[in-house]
């Protein structure tokens, strides 16, 4: 997975080297965060992917071949373990309280978009926020956010 993240983010100049000598940048670290919410609960399905696609081009503004690449590669693989701190802890140092409420609303907005929480999205919700370092009321207006911008 790694040898992924670097070739993807080889030639970024904003990058950042973590302890653990992964390099992590701001469109990894929240690709990475989204495809792991739409893949709570067991599978990704199409139209998980193209929302997660959009949401990544038009509010973060992620190049659609970069996140081509990451799709791509991310279906390729088998499912492994992704060590959320790395990315999160990114985040937390990078991104101000507002832009990581943004980023709840978005995942809230991918686990809802099939119209059922499943315990394993909502876990990984509740686990991301508290990642995050988000309060319980930030999680919930973000949910209720999502689900209003769904409906």
């Amino acid at each position: 997975m790694f040898g992924l993240i670097k070739k993807i983010i080889g030639s970024n100049n904003d990058k950042v080297q973590t302890t653990d000598h992964d390099i992590v940048d701001a469109h990894l670290a929240l690709t990475v965060l989204l495809l792991e919410a739409a893949y709570a609960d067991g599978e990704c399905s199409g139209e998980e992917k193209k929302h997660l696609v959009e949401t990544l081009v038009t509010k973060f503004g992620i190049s659609r071949q970069e996140i081509n690449t990451l799709l791509a590669d991310r279906d390729k693989e088998q499912r492994e373990y992704v060590d959320l701190f790395v990315y999160t802890q990114f985040i937390n140092e990078n991104f101000s309280e507002k832009q990581k409420i943004d980023i709840m609303e978005s995942v809230w907005r991918i686990i809802l978009l099939d119209d059922h929480l499943e315990a394993h999205e909502d876990h990984f919700a509740h686990k991301l926020a508290s990642l995050l370092r988000l309060s319980h009321k930030d999680l919930i207006d973000a949910k209720l956010r999502a689900r209003k911008q769904l409906s």
